[in-house]
């Protein structure tokens, strides 16, 4: 018997799909019936989930979607829709009409319909949906009649005249809500559903008043109005305040448009046999592959996101009604094998009957996508490959971010400073200021103030300021609240739904327990366990040992990038791009290795002279008047350095470790002008202290005259190695001699010397002879056989560009990109960032910080001529980046593309650069 109703629907909607087909005009609409998963850029993500569905027979209230190009034409043309939209419209409304046997407007069966957004990319609760749309005086009284439930018939109503009113028309939320709010006191309701059917006509009523006070005109009746209306306010909500902010925060292009939905309605508050629904196939907080989501008896569409009321686990549903939880289970496993990928489902019960309203890829919170990821290759869902496509890099930083240390907690907790505990809505910890409004919270955190933005519940008006805290607190609200989910999208703490606070937004306070917390005060909150803490709570880092989910998927990143080949990559190396690590310490190298890095690409040996204990050293042999006195401080430093340098090699075994030699100016290390200036003409106001006077107005000379207009391009690097050799001489004896004695303890170690800012080919000409020389000397003194390799940095524009003369000398090179990106932009990185770089970046004049992406057209371009000419002259040239970029999966995807042979980055974002060079192999390969 079912096979013959879906044949006959089947017959029905191909006899009728000719009322569209045979439009004449561009295809504006396509039944759900005309679409599929893979017309997501028409369709937008819920069109193409709802197509799907409807082909795999599930129960889908039938419907069609206005596609996205409607929406970019609406706006080219002014907001007016394009010639032949509405007519198609017209004509699918007639097909469902005949699918579900109902008629638009009719008095006695009338047909209500839902208009909901969908972009091609999820974009939770940032734009607008309106529903029970259809409904007037008329066809009020036939659903009535129909249900033989007049309450039903006007809950619906009020409902549509608020969501008309507010979202169509304009008519602020909070004025609908006073005169609701107005009447559950007045009749003593303590819930929405204790109000009865007169109680709600008397809301109606005044609703319509309110519409006719505000717009200057009655509510509107006729249906078709309606719709024209509420489809022009969705795509209109494309480009409202808080869909923009989200698309730019989540780098999302306005010109994909969002579709509409005009689905049948199907009624989840048509009583306690009736609900609504939104669960995912996995627990998007842990990962766990179990139905995790919430149900809301006698409940419409957004209740549930929108935290009016608290719901019920999805679990609790298979108590109330097993065969509907049954029937939707079964759903559920069925979409996400067929996606092969977490699902967000959207689902309303009518009567005891379910109908599917949504699928879509299940946003999830970083633990979550990984062990989601990890555990589908095991059930062999998708491949390894598929899997790291799957994490983000910013997923793998914020495993890695600081978490609560736990005695800390405790001990907070005995102090009587745990305040309440909510729902654990979003994991994560953070700790900042509690702040009532997102106006405010966005304010704050672009000044770099840490933010906890607590609200009764959250609106999506409120994703602006979300997004500027570092975590979220609501009193209201569950699990799939608008709060959970856009702080799980935003690897955001969340604690939702705790009710044991009671939050006053206009007061900016909260109270609980009779403590009184006002804005600016500080709060902590742990979003894994859902405890909220008055004060502040001791942060550790989480142990990446421990985080076996997270190793595999980060071992399978490597397996991948080294078995995918560099094709189409000229001279381009066989091992794939391997990640490697700045590092100044012995205790870098350690965590370096940790991480899984494969060398350090950075070794800023300037760092090491900032120490205290060799400070004072440092600034006798740079006050040293003559070489010998100059030498007798460098002999001092020897044993320091060749320490430094032991420790380090020692870390790292048999991995290459790049070490560079002294780059920034001298006066670096001496004391500021300005600080020794203030000094002494205290001193000499004074009068009491000669022998200081005396010392402090030589260094005061001696600052003076090593002071430069722009030190940047003064006097420094390879410049400072040329002018002083000595230097040069004593840091490549260091380095040679601890990497001899490390291998007369058998360990193969592979020292790699680093000149900076080489603009000519004869500044590092000049250099390795000196230090060639040098270590050749060290190496018969010791008498072991050493490999040893010596190189420049890449970071000044002529560098690049004469780079087939450089490699003539080159045994490798390493992109310094901050200072290329200085040299090649003309900005001052220290100037700009503060002064108009963010101007630049948010008004688009730049697409993003060129400091933290890379600029491939000018930084890029001159990266590429020289790997290109310099491997012209040495096909063996090793290339690698040691700037910041190293850590950043734009700018390692670059490097990978023009074929270097390592990223260099911080330890700490190793497994970040690990799994963004994997991705890139792939993507490259594909």
């Amino acid at each position: 018997m079912a096979v013959k109703k879906v044949a006959a629907k089947k017959a029905t909607t191909r006899n009728l799909k000719s009322e569209i087909k045979n439009q004449k005009s561009k295809k504006w609409v396509y039944l759900f019936e005309q679409g599929n998963k893979d017309m997501r850029d028409l369709l937008g993500g819920k069109g193409a989930g709802l197509a799907e569905m409807t082909h795999a027979n599930l129960p889908v209230p039938p419907g069609f979607t206005i596609t996205t190009e409607v929406c970019n034409a609406y706006y080219t043309s002014g907001k007016k829709f394009p010639k032949g939209m509405w007519t198609q419209v017209l004509a699918a409304l007639k097909v469902v009409e005949k699918q579900t046997g109902k008629k638009f407007g009719d008095a006695k069966n009338p047909l209500l319909v839902s208009v909901r957004s969908g972009s091609k990319f999820s974009m939770p609760g940032m734009m607008d949906t309106v529903l029970n749309l259809g409904l007037n005086s008329e066809t009020l009284k036939g659903i009535a009649a129909l249900t033989g439930n007049q309450r039903f018939a006007m809950d619906a109503y009020r409902r549509f005249i608020s969501l008309f009113g507010r979202i169509v028309m304009g008519v602020e939320q909070k004025k609908f809500d006073a005169i609701f709010d107005g009447a559950k006191a007045k009749y003593h309701a303590k819930a929405d559903t204790d109000l009865d059917a007169n109680a709600l006509s008397e809301i109606v009523a005044q609703f319509k008043e309110l519409y006719k006070k505000e717009k200057g005109a009655e509510f509107p009746e006729d249906p078709y109005k309606q719709l024209e209306l509420a489809i022009g306010a969705v795509f209109g909500s494309w480009m409202g305040k808080r869909a923009v902010d989200y698309r730019r925060i989540n780098k999302i292009p306005d010109n994909l448009g969002t579709a509409v939905n005009v689905q049948t309605m199907v009624f989840g508050n048509a009583g306690d046999d009736s609900g609504t629904g939104v669960a995912f196939t996995r627990n998007p907080s842990t990962g766990e592959n179990v139905l995790f989501g919430e149900y809301l008896a006698n409940a419409q569409g957004e209740d549930v996101v929108a935290g009016i009321r608290t719901p019920m686990k999805i679990a609790e549903l298979k108590e109330k009604n097993p065969k509907v939880y049954a029937e939707f289970s079964k759903i559920a496993r069925r979409m996400e094998k067929h996606y092969r990928e977490m699902q967000d489902l959207e689902f309303t019960v009518e009567r005891g009957k379910l109908y599917m309203l949504q699928t879509r890829r299940g946003a999830r919170n970083a633990r979550a996508t990984v062990r989601v990821a990890v555990e589908m290759v095991r059930e062999g869902l998708i491949t390894k490959e598929e899997a790291i496509l799957r994490v983000e890099p910013n997923h793998v930083v914020q495993l890695l971010m600081p978490q609560f240390d736990d005695a800390a907690k405790a001990d907070a907790a005995k102090q009587g400073n745990l305040l309440a505990t909510g729902l654990n809505a979003s994991p994560g910890a953070a700790t900042g200021l509690a702040i009532f409004n997102p106006d405010t919270a966005e304010k704050l955190g672009k000044e770099g103030k840490s933010i906890i933005l607590v609200r009764y519940e959250t609106s999506p008006e409120d994703v602006h300021g979300m997004y500027a805290s570092k975590g979220i607190l609501t009193q209201h609200g569950g699990a799939t609240s608008h709060a959970a989910v856009v702080a799980r999208g935003a690897g955001l703490p969340c604690v939702a739904g705790c009710e044991g606070i009671h939050v006053d937004e206009e007061k900016k306070i909260f109270t609980v327990g009779g403590k009184t917390i006002k804005e600016g005060d500080s709060i902590s909150i742990d979003g894994g366990s859902g405890e909220v803490f008055l004060g502040e709570i001791k942060m550790v880092l989480p142990d990446f040992d421990q985080d076996q989910e997270l190793k595999t998927l980060l071992a399978w990143a490597d397996e991948i990038r080294l078995k995918k080949s560099r094709k189409g990559i000229k001279n381009s190396p066989e091992l794939g791009l391997q990640v490697w690590a700045n590092g100044d310490y012995p205790r870098d190298a350690r965590m370096a290795i940790k991480f899984g890095a494969q060398g350090i690409g950075l070794c800023r040996t300037e760092h090491m002279f900032f120490e205290t204990d060799r400070l004072p050293i440092v600034q006798k042999m740079i006050l040293s008047k003559t070489d010998a006195e100059r030498q007798t401080y460098l002999d001092q430093l020897l044993p320091i350095q060749r320490e430094d340098f032991y420790g380090i090699f020692e870390a790292m075994g048999e991995l290459p470790v790049v070490i560079r030699t002294i780059d920034p100016p001298l006066h670096e290390f001496l004391p500021s002008h300005e600080q020794l200036l203030v000094e002494v003409t205290e001193l000499r106001v004074r009068g009491n202290n000669p022998a200081l006077l005396k010392e402090k107005e030589e260094m005061l000379k001696a600052v003076e005259g090593m002071r430069e207009q722009n030190p940047m391009l003064g006097l420094r690097g390879c410049r400072l190695g040329i002018t002083m050799p000595q230097i040069t001489l004593m840091q490549t004896r260091a380095i040679i001699e601890a990497a001899c004695q490390l291998k007369k303890r058998g360990v193969n170690v592979h020292p790699e010397i680093m000149i900076p800012l080489v603009g000519h080919v004869n500044e590092l000409k000049h250099q390795r002879e000196l230090a060639d020389a040098e270590a050749k000397k060290v190496i018969a003194e010791q008498g072991v056989e050493l490999e040893y390799k010596i190189g420049t940095m890449i970071e000044i524009p002529r560098g690049a560009l004469t780079a087939n003369e450089i490699a003539e000398y080159a045994q490798f090179f390493s992109f310094g990109t901050n200072d290329l990106t200085q040299t090649t932009m003309g900005i001052s990185r220290d100037d700009a960032e503060g002064r108009f770089l963010l101007r630049y970046v948010e008004t688009k004049i730049l697409p993003a910080n060129p400091f933290q992406e890379l600029d491939r057209q000018g930084v890029g371009g001159l990266m590429r001529i020289a790997v290109e000419e310099g491997r012209q002259t040495n096909p063996k040239l090793k290339i690698g980046i040691c700037g910041e970029h190293g850590g950043d999966p734009s700018s390692i995807e670059f490097c990978h593309r023009i074929g270097l042979n390592y990223v260099s980055c911080s330890p700490y974002r190793v497994p970040v650069a690990r799994l963004a060079a994997a991705q890139a192999a792939v993507v490259k390969s594909k």
